[in-house]
């Protein structure tokens, strides 16, 4: 437990930004997934759109971003 009233409003902090990453992160995953089921140009777009926001509010590094968008934009050209 945090002892002084700093490290107490720290906790709080740390587990509300813990929620929206975590909500950002799993949003993201489930969107891969589809689009993995069913690629298609439309699903590409939404999958694009949210792994740049992603990357925007640092959830993940912009390079896996552009590396994640290159491999599912391969399995369109298949």
């Amino acid at each position: 437990m945090p002892i002084t009233k700093q490290a107490s409003k720290k906790l709080r902090h740390d587990k509300k930004r813990t929620k929206q990453t975590m909500a950002v992160r799993t949003h993201v995953r489930s969107l891969i997934k589809d689009h993995r089921k069913s690629p298609s140009k439309k699903t590409l777009n939404i999958v694009f759109q949210a792994l740049d926001k992603a990357a925007k509010l640092h959830v993940i590094h912009k390079n896996k971003a552009a590396r994640l968008k290159s491999r599912l934009s391969k399995l369109l050209k298949k």
